[in-house]
């Protein structure tokens, strides 16, 4: 009997809810607004802003200013020094703490009970449906699924609330039941020191049934391969002969899907992108054939976009869901029921459909290169490796690029630094591949890159192996959530990664 099938039905509900996404999209985000305003109205904010007389969306972008975490800050300290009823109602004791890609200095976003419930955890219920529902023959539920997350620890500056990454949080509050099927045991999942965490999660998985992996692409990448080692195994169906999915989210899955190929060969084997992120629960990957995520639309969130172009400015303008053009790139807007509320959490985005909305990731608001009008996205240099490693047959572990402004020679360039998991056949045409594709996608590169005049050529510099793992390390980020800063408008990074390329 596949016991997948019995539990399968408990996700129907889930289903029906989705399907309501392709005709009803702008009145269940209307929906969600009037439900967070009504919940937080007695709060501090809600006094402020006068959340019981705001009847529409017009209203509510007129009189609330869109966040920074610099506007947010003040309220989450006395949030985590046991201040209740300011930005949300339900008392918070728990901040994921972000990974800190654009500097040392750490964020600590509010998580509520609520939050956990209707989106976070709805989160992960809805992957599986999604999964169980395109892939009826699953046996999911017959073994165990393996979580990769982070860690957590008391709140050294307040003896109110404890801090962690989000996935930690998520281990630590999960229902009971949940841990029947998932490893490690807590014990371990929470483990703060990321090398002793990654042998004990190998130690104690070996004999178990895993039919599922989640986490960040990256760091699963590296427990695979340990897995591997310590078994002599070539490919990890031969470890677990049962595996049939990875859920994966964090980082772009792109640069690594070859590696993954190799570890695991099984035709079985199905990928899924989601997009969890500390603020919140926002996308899934419905559809396997497409890389775009479908947009999560009645969880505790209410969105907004602002034109990428008008980030930054003294007043952007930001549209709702149903005002949002295809193929345009957005900052991401939310308002949530932990308390954010008009909050521009740094992703950027492009709707590819409607009906239902779907959207690609596309970079970060901070995470980018415009030193020369060039506008250089994330999703930009992630096309134009793919296509460097496919024509030249290398794989990239990892990458970082930033401007070199000037030059002895006068001289303006990107300057790449790039980990390869397998060398190109020839490093001078994976840079050839690269700089056409980037002309190809990117009008604005192309144009600076006009016959050399204002860019000149791309260079890459190979990294040594491990160079990505060591700067992580240096600054207290290896494991969980943390990513290395991909793009970056400043040379901050990349002076600090040449320096341990050695």
């Amino acid at each position: 009997m596949n016991i997948t099938k019995i539990i399968g039905k408990a996700f129907d509900y889930r289903l029906r809810a989705i399907e309501l996404y392709d005709t009803q999209a702008g009145t269940i985000q209307e929906r969600v607004l009037n439900r967070l305003m009504r919940q937080a109205a007695g709060t501090e904010w809600g006094r402020k802003f006068d959340f019981a007389t705001i009847a529409d969306y017009d209203t509510f972008r007129r009189c609330l200013p869109i966040q920074t975490y610099d506007d947010v800050k003040p309220y989450v300290e006395r949030m985590r020094g046991g201040e209740r009823n300011l930005l949300w109602p339900s008392e918070i004791r728990w901040f994921a703490k972000s990974s800190g890609t654009t500097g040392d200095k750490s964020k600590f976003l509010p998580v509520s009970r609520e939050a956990l419930a209707d989106t976070h955890y709805l989160g992960g219920q809805d992957v599986v449906a999604l999964y169980l529902r395109d892939n009826p023959e699953s046996r999911f539920f017959s073994g165990k699924g393996l979580i990769l997350g982070g860690s957590h620890s008391p709140d050294l500056n307040s003896r109110h609330t404890l801090v962690g990454d989000l996935s930690a949080i998520l281990i630590e509050n999960i229902n009971p039941l949940v841990n029947l099927v998932r490893v490690p045991d807590k014990r371990v999942a929470l483990m703060s020191e990321w090398e002793s965490k990654l042998e004990a999660i190998a130690d104690s998985t070996l004999s178990k049934d895993v039919t599922s992996l989640s986490g960040v692409p990256s760091w699963m990448l590296v427990l695979i391969k340990r897995v591997l080692r310590k078994t002599g195994k070539a490919t990890l169906e031969e470890v677990w002969p049962n595996l049939e999915v990875f859920f994966h989210g964090g980082v772009a899955f792109t640069p690594y899907r070859e590696q993954y190929a190799q570890v695991i060969r099984s035709s079985r084997m199905r990928y899924m992108e989601t997009y969890n992120a500390s603020e919140g629960y926002f996308g899934t990957q419905d559809d396997p054939t497409d890389p775009a995520m479908l947009l999560m639309i009645d969880y505790g969130i209410f969105y907004e976009f602002v034109p990428f172009e008008e980030v930054g400015s003294e007043h952007p303008r930001a549209c709702c869901l149903e005002e949002v053009e295809l193929g345009k790139n957005y900052a991401m807007v939310i308002s949530t029921s932990s308390g954010l509320w008009r909050y521009m959490i740094g992703d950027t985005v492009k709707f590819t459909k409607r009906d239902p909305y779907k959207f690609v990731i596309t970079g970060r608001t901070k995470h980018f290169i415009n030193a020369f009008g060039e506008e250089l996205i994330v999703d930009n240099a992630e096309r134009g490796l793919a296509r460097a490693c496919a024509e030249t047959g290398a794989q990239v572990a990892e990458y970082s690029a930033a401007p070199v402004f000037m030059d002895a020679n006068a001289k303006c360039r990107h300057q790449w630094l790039v980990e390869f998991a397998r060398m190109p056949d020839s490093v001078e045409r994976f840079v050839a591949v690269l700089d056409a594709t980037l002309k190809e996608v990117n009008s604005d590169y192309e144009a600076k890159r006009w016959k050399d005049i204002a860019l000149q050529p791309p260079e890459v510099i190979v990294a040594r192996a491990g160079l990505f793992h060591d700067w992580l390390a240096g600054k207290g980020k290896l494991g969980g959530q943390h990513k290395v800063p991909r793009l970056s408008n400043t040379r901050e990074y990349m002076e600090e990664m040449l320096a341990l390329n050695v």
